[in-house]
């Protein structure tokens, strides 16, 4: 800890420069980019989720088995939320609600009131094993969550009542994210494959062709035209994103090679008028790479 804060404080006294690297050479000086900006530790251990919450904040669950709601402008923990006995392992919320939702290794989720107490609203007991995905639906009302005991279930989040249960054999799963305007859930799983499920029935809608390796995250692009998924790989073997298609064709699109160890999350970037749609990579090898959506190029 105290080697982390003499880097910060070192690292707050540097002026940085950017360069740009001509192919005879040369280097171009851009000028000065202002340092990262750095708060203290949101929790106490390793922090193993994090998600947006609102233009300004943002939720994280940690291996000291709390949620923090911290803001992205101060830094400033402004929530912390205790009631899970176990390592948290993922987060989510749903857009413009003030709903907060974890998972953990304790074998349940739970719902948090962002204006509310420090315990939890509500409980969703039911699984196995740990949960490993979590995906709330837009309007805050159903949750679609998975576990390692490969069953998916959803949940009514006014109630707490179990809504379904589907088990598929083997079907390990790494992550849930909910399609933006359709009852849709992306499932991802150690059994390789990338699954749609439809939520109003839980029931699997479509499976993508199964990858070479176990799949551990996937994204849903804004308009909901598009999903990426992530691989896991060691020695430059494996560790692609993969660009799916989710409209009529449901095609591989695209794959963005580059990582030489398991890639551990996928992201779409929010698209902006005078930006190229991107996505961005992160791995075991510790690089975060930024891709262009349709030419596969690193930025």
């Amino acid at each position: 800890v105290l080697v982390g804060r003499a880097m910060g404080k070192l690292q707050s006294k540097i002026s940085f420069h950017t360069a740009k690297y001509r192919a005879d050479g040369s280097v171009e000086e851009t000028g000065p980019v202002r340092a990262v900006q750095q708060h203290g530790p949101a929790h106490a251990d390793a922090v193993t989720s994090v998600a947006a919450l609102k233009p300004d904040l943002c939720v994280s669950g940690g291996r000291d088995k709390s949620v923090a709601v911290c803001s992205w402008r101060s830094g400033a923990a402004l929530r912390r939320f205790i009631g899970h006995e176990r390592e948290v392992t993922k987060v989510t919320s749903a857009p413009d609600s003030n709903r907060v939702f974890s998972a953990s290794r304790d074998k349940t989720v739970m719902m948090w009131e962002l204006h509310g107490t420090s315990g939890p609203s509500q409980h969703f007991p039911g699984h196995d094993l740990v949960v490993t995905g979590l995906a709330v639906s837009p309007d805050a009302s159903q949750l679609c969550t998975g576990s390692r005991d490969n069953t998916m279930c959803k949940w009514d989040t006014e109630t707490g009542e179990c809504l379904g249960r589907a088990a598929i054999s083997r079907n390990l799963v790494t992550h849930l994210c909910w399609v933006p305007g359709e009852p849709y859930v992306i499932q991802t799983s150690e059994d390789k494959t990338i699954r749609i499920w439809d939520s109003r029935e839980l029931q699997v809608a479509h499976t993508f062709p199964a990858k070479q390796h176990i799949q551990t995250c996937c994204d849903v692009s804004q308009d909901g035209r598009y999903c990426l998924s992530s691989s896991s790989g060691s020695a430059g073997e494996g560790g692609e994103a993969t660009l799916w298609d989710l409209r009529q064709t449901r095609n591989r699109v695209r794959e963005y090679k580059g990582h030489f160890q398991t890639t551990t999350s996928c992201v779409f970037f929010p698209r902006g008028p005078a930006l190229a749609p991107s996505i961005a990579t992160s791995s075991y090898d510790s690089t975060v790479k930024v891709w262009d959506q349709h030419s596969g190029g690193r930025g």
